[in-house]
């Protein structure tokens, strides 16, 4: 039926602002708040899953795996309360990825994506215009009560969008607007493409988005940029070519990435004194090596799954504090897995990435012979998706939790049948795209 279509669409659109946006409801609403909202959320999908009688345990054997691995490690944690929190954290957010890969196709997923970014994005832009126009300073969270002096980190919004500084949004961290930022340039090309938006609509979104990714200065996701970009490029070419041909284009594109990846670490000071950052990558340096000294004594099965880490206990309390600030990831996906799964964790993760990424590839570059599927346009989604979310993983965790998560699962378990992302042709856009419509 379309209306339960449409209340779906609604429900993974809200479900990915609460994900992408999540400090919003913590700052403004209390941790408590933001539970409950988790909590009506879980229970949306689980409801799904009952009627729609989805098996949740037909998922790709990887993703199992790891899953099965982080509640197994509960019994070695060095912080065993910690971990089952984190474990039920990070299968509650699995669980609902899982429901929504299996009711919702690529097509409504795309349509969700529009719409939790427009909202991530829009009232970004405007909560940073009225803290400099109406407040005129820095705001902290609600419902906190720091005492001074207090580092900057701390607060929601820096008042800093007149100023040329980076601008936060309602998410209280640049890094997160940009990554929020780049997600919304795809999703909008995207929908522009295929004509799933007014014009007028479309561009004047895009141009949005493209202004907080300014705006956010965020150095790890010009990376990402540019990776996706490049990605991109390579997909649209192997299209045209055979199998020789793109064994060709991949080798040359691996060897670029080679030789590019050299040069940015050769050129590596230089480089971060014209992105404004510092030697040490915002301390991440720091970060690893303590990180990487853990995983040497632990190194098989590691301390325990945590997710976040969880500050009110040993080795976090102290593990990571620089400038009064407490940070709660490794930086790196890949060095938070092997330090809180061990080397096999690690490996089991790789497969999933790997396994996920190779998939999303071929969907996007193989062109599909069922006349309902998905536009070319639109196959890219998946593999600029999980290009995005890979890179990022090389210097932030999000992929392990969130809405990183969140994606990452849903792309592993949509990706193994093409007939879940089956499509009608997309509908013309709007006369005159004075507004967008109500499938965006």
């Amino acid at each position: 039926m379309s209306w339960l279509r449409e209340r779906r669409v609604a429900l993974a659109a809200l479900t990915l602002f609460t994900l992408l946006a999540g400090d919003v409801w913590r700052y403004s609403i209390t941790w408590f708040g933001w539970g409950a909202i988790i909590a009506g959320l879980l229970a949306c999908w689980v409801v799904i899953a009952v009627r729609e009688r989805v098996d949740v345990r037909r998922i790709p054997k990887p993703l199992a795996a790891l899953l099965m691995l982080m509640v197994a490690s509960i019994l070695w944690s060095a912080y065993p309360g910690a971990s089952a929190l984190g474990a039920l954290s990070t299968l509650v957010t699995a669980f609902g990825a899982i429901v929504m890969a299996k009711t919702v196709g690529l097509p409504s997923m795309l349509r969700a994506l529009g719409v939790a970014l427009r909202w991530v994005i829009g009232l970004s832009l405007v909560f940073e215009l009225a803290v400099e126009v109406l407040v005129g300073r820095p705001i902290l969270p609600l419902w906190v009560s720091y005492e001074e002096p207090f580092p900057r980190a701390y607060y929601w919004s820096r008042s800093l969008l007149f100023d040329g500084g980076r601008i936060q949004g309602i998410m209280g961290n640049a890094n997160l607007l940009g990554l929020a930022a780049l997600l919304a340039i795809i999703v909008f090309s995207i929908q522009l493409a295929d004509r799933r938006v007014g014009r007028v609509a479309g561009i004047a979104w895009l141009i949005a988005a493209v202004a907080a990714f300014a705006l956010s200065g965020s150095g790890t996701v010009i990376a990402m940029t540019i990776a996706v970009a490049a990605v991109l490029g390579v997909l649209l070419i192997a299209r045209r070519l055979g199998t020789r041909g793109r064994l060709i284009l991949y080798g040359v594109f691996a060897a670029g990435t080679a030789a590019f990846t050299a040069l940015v670490l050769a050129l590596r000071e230089p480089l971060l004194d014209l992105l404004g950052r510092s030697s040490d990558l915002t301390f991440r340096l720091d970060i690893w090596a303590s990180v990487v000294e853990l995983i040497g004594e632990r190194p098989v099965l590691g301390w325990g799954w945590v997710s976040y880490w969880a500050p009110w206990v040993a080795p976090f309390d102290d593990l990571a504090v620089y400038g009064g600030v407490r940070y709660l990831q490794a930086h790196s996906a890949w060095l938070d897995v092997a330090f809180q799964l061990g080397l096999v964790g690690a490996a089991v993760f790789a497969a999933l990435a790997i396994t996920t990424l190779l998939r999303c590839w071929s969907w996007a570059v193989d062109a599909p012979s069922d006349p309902r599927a998905a536009t070319p346009a639109l196959r890219l989604l998946p593999a600029l998706l999980i290009v995005a979310l890979l890179v990022q993983s090389l210097a932030e965790s999000r992929i392990l939790v969130e809405a990183g998560w969140l994606l990452l699962v849903y792309l592993a378990v949509a990706s193994r049948s093409h007939s879940g992302w089956f499509e009608a042709p997309p509908r013309p856009a709007l006369a005159g795209g004075s507004r967008d419509r109500a499938r965006t």
